[in-house]
């Protein structure tokens, strides 16, 4: 019990900030909008990168630098890509109502920019593969097994909350303002993870 509740206080502390994924999470969440893929599949990255960390894919990953630059280039890249699009919806969304509320985007499409935000941003591997991996390899094999389930339960419980959760806000996104102002932060959100990871891929972390 120990060691699972290891991994899920460890597991909390890490996937408790505001991020590219938790911002889209959210969004999705206050849009009423392919809520339950959204969530489920940020869950199961976590768990399939955490897992492979505890059998050690973490030595793997760190003694390939070149490819983890290569992939915080493509995720600087998209990142940006996703902030301009955040400021544009700043002068074009409108408030939410029950027509637009569903319906916007197919779910092929949400679960793509959803795999892309999430595995094109280094801290997820550094966070899950390389931290989570390094504090698991601390117990033996069968002990590691509870210490992946405490921090996958911290990811599964933490993006179903905010996932449905957000839809608390919902009354407040019913103004044009609100969705404005929400699409402004992520946007400089995006730009300010854009710039950090820009500095990683060139000067390293």
């Amino acid at each position: 019990m120990n060691v699972f509740l290891e991994g899920l206080g460890l597991g909390f502390s890490l996937i408790v900030a505001i991020g590219a994924q938790n911002a889209f999470v959210l969004r999705q969440g206050i849009k009423g909008e392919h809520v339950f893929a959204t969530a489920l599949l940020c869950a199961l990255i976590d768990f399939s990168l955490i897992s492979a960390g505890a059998l050690g894919l973490g030595s793997l990953v760190s003694s390939h630098p070149t490819v983890l630059r290569a992939v915080t280039f493509l995720g600087a890249a998209f990142v940006v890509w996703y902030g301009i699009h955040a400021f544009i919806r700043v002068f074009k969304t409108q408030a939410l109502t029950q027509s637009k509320a569903t319906g916007d985007a197919s779910l092929k499409t949400t679960l793509f920019a959803l795999l892309a935000i999430s595995l094109l941003n280094p801290h997820v591997y550094l966070d899950t593969v390389l931290l989570l991996g390094s504090v698991s390899s601390r117990h033996p094999l069968p002990a590691r097994y509870l210490f992946v389930a405490g921090a996958s339960s911290a990811s599964f419980a933490w993006f179903f909350s905010i996932s449905y959760g957000a839809r608390l806000l919902a009354p407040l996104f019913e103004r044009r303002i609100t969705w404005r102002i929400f699409d402004f932060v992520i946007g400089v959100v995006m730009i300010a993870i854009a710039v950090q990871l820009a500095r990683f891929g060139i000067v390293g972390w």
